[in-house]
């Protein structure tokens, strides 16, 4: 069976698993099932799944990022320490914007680091986003003297900021656009052809001319981007910017991909075996927390999941 049906057949697995146990609302019907629920599931994976899309161009080339977790607490902080500290004289939308910006920027400049360093003097990817991650983070609590930013409610433009990008059609409709911009950009564009060849056999990609290093600066300044982006969303939503946010998004990012089809070897993979592997993730936690299963069996059967994800994929390879 073709990778992309058996990442379908295992989503369709857990969506009939789910229904079948969901609890029953008051009217009979399947709490899983209701609309309300099934725009939260949505609402859940969006800020896993848009750091996940880069992340798909990180392991294609063979890489690995553990700094998102960490990026996306720096931006968090970044975003509400502009809105809640700079900008006076400001009109409400340039304040908004330049809080995005500097959110996105800081988080991207995070990036083209990790890619510089990897690509120019080819430590290793696992080490230098290791740092990377232990470095920002240190970096977002000295900024923030290690407390959170209260953007708060109200009408002030801290407020409002909160108030549009937590919305859950900005949320799912964000996840929705970047899904299919990264999936044409793999499927569609010279770029994608690189990052495919350069995970595939990186010798080969050298021996063809192929532009290497910038290849993996783009994909390692793309995770840092979208981990600001999903930073941004991150505050919105939790109306604070969180020094302490993030831990641990880089394991679900990675689990995401991983139970998706992109092996960690890289050359292989789609956006939306990607998109498939984050909606198992997201149905996945869904289902245990309606049954209230506790969250540490839940963290063991995630685990058990991504076991398995990877040992099917060995399967496929040595078959």
């Amino acid at each position: 069976m073709p990778r992309r049906f058996q990442s379908l057949a295992a989503l369709a697995g857990i969506v009939i698993l789910a229904i079948a146990i969901s609890p029953a609302a008051p009217d009979g019907s399947r709490v899983f099932l209701q609309l309300g629920n099934l725009t939260d599931i949505l609402r859940q994976i969006s800020l896993i799944g848009i750091i996940a899309l880069s992340m798909t161009f990180v392991i294609l080339t063979g890489g690995i990022d553990l700094s998102v977790g960490s990026i996306l607490a720096l931006s968090t902080a970044a975003a509400a320490m502009c809105l809640t500290r700079m900008g006076d004289g400001l009109s409400f939308p340039a304040h908004i914007a330049l809080a995005i910006a500097a959110a996105v920027a800081v988080a991207g400049l995070t990036g083209v680091l990790n890619g510089a360093v990897i690509a120019t003097l080819r430590v290793q990817p696992f080490i230098v986003t290791l740092a990377s991650m232990i470095g920002v983070r240190g970096l977002a609590k000295w900024i923030t003297r290690n407390e959170n930013i209260d953007i708060g409610f109200g009408h002030d433009v801290a407020a409002r900021f909160a108030e549009i990008f937590r919305a859950k059609a900005i949320v799912i409709g964000a996840y929705a656009c970047a899904a299919a911009i990264f999936w044409v950009v793999l499927a569609r564009t010279v770029f994608g052809r690189h990052v495919r060849a350069v995970g595939d056999n990186e010798t080969a990609a050298q021996y063809a001319g192929l532009p290497i290093r910038r290849t993996k600066i783009w994909v390692y300044t793309i995770s840092g981007l979208l981990s600001g982006f999903a930073g941004v969303l991150y505050a919105a939503e939790n109306h604070q910017g969180n020094p302490n946010a993030g831990v641990a998004y880089e394991l679900d990012a990675i689990a995401a991909v991983v139970i998706g089809g992109t092996p960690l070897s890289g050359g292989r993979g789609s956006i939306s075996g990607t998109i498939v592997g984050t909606l198992i993730m997201g149905v996945l936690t869904n289902m245990l927390r309606l049954n209230n299963v506790d969250s540490n069996l839940e963290m063991m059967i995630k685990a058990v999941i991504i076991v398995l994800a990877v040992a099917v994929q060995r399967e496929r390879e040595s078959a």
